[in-house]
C-alpha cells in the first residue's frame, strides 16, 4: 500500500515538473505564480507527510528529539564541550546513516572518518545545522528529512529516493581552517 501511495505521489511530481517545464508555445504567457504555487503546496505536503512519518517513529520507539525550524530532528547526548562548532571550521566525525528500517548506508567503521569544512557544503544540509549544535566529543542522533538530507532522487547508490536518514555521529576533532 506503501509503495502504490508513493508510486502515485512521484507519478503526481512527474507530471508537475512536466507540465510547468514544457513550453511548446514560445509565444504563449508563462504564469510563474501558479506554477510556483503548486510546486510549493506539493513540496509542504511532502514536508508534513515525512514529519508525521519521523514523529510516528520516534513514538514508536519512545525516543526523544528535538526539531529545528528547518525540520531536522535531533538529540544530544550528554554534550562534552559548551564550545560549539563554527562556520568555516574543520571538522571530522564518526558516523553511521542508516534508513528507518534500520539498514546501514554509510558507516565510519567501514570508510573510515569524515572531515570537511563546516559552511561550504559538500554534505547534507542537516548534517551541517545538526555539527553547528555539537562541540568536540559531543555525540549526536539526527533523523532526517530528505529536503535535509539527498532530497528526491537519493544518491544513486545506498540511499532511495526521498528517503528519511537516521545519524549517528560523534565530533572527534575540530580545527580552524587554514585558507590558502
Amino acid at each position: 500500500m506503501r509503495v502504490l501511495r508513493y508510486c502515485f505521489v512521484m507519478a503526481g511530481l512527474l507530471g508537475l515538473f512536466v507540465l510547468f517545464s514544457c513550453d511548446q508555445n514560445k509565444q504563449r504567457k508563462r504564469h510563474p505564480k501558479i506554477s510556483k504555487e503548486a510546486l510549493l503546496q506539493v513540496n509542504r505536503s511532502l514536508v508534513n507527510k515525512d514529519k508525521i512519518v519521523i514523529e510516528t517513529y520516534l513514538e514508536v520507539r519512545n525516543q526523544k528529539m528535538t526539531r529545528t525550524q528547518t525540520g531536522l530532528w535531533y538529540h544530544l547526548d550528554e554534550p562534552q564541550n559548551p564550545q560549539k562548532v563554527q562556520k568555516d571550521q574543520v571538522v571530522t566525525l564518526n558516523y553511521e546513516i542508516q534508513l528507518l528500517d534500520s539498514t546501514i548506508c554509510y558507516s565510519s567503521r567501514i570508510s573510515g572518518p569524515k572531515t570537511f569544512k563546516v559552511g561550504q557544503g559538500g554534505v547534507e544540509s542537516g548534517l551541517e545545522e545538526g555539527i553547528l549544535l555539537m562541540g568536540l566529543g559531543d555525540k549526536a542522533q539526527f533523523m532526517m528529512p530528505p529536503h535535509l538530507a539527498h532530497g528526491l532522487i537519493g544518491d544513486s547508490e545506498k540511499i532511495p529516493a526521498r528517503s528519511i536518514l537516521y545519524y549517528e555521529v560523534e565530533v572527534i576533532d575540530v580545527k580552524e581552517s587554514v585558507d590558502e
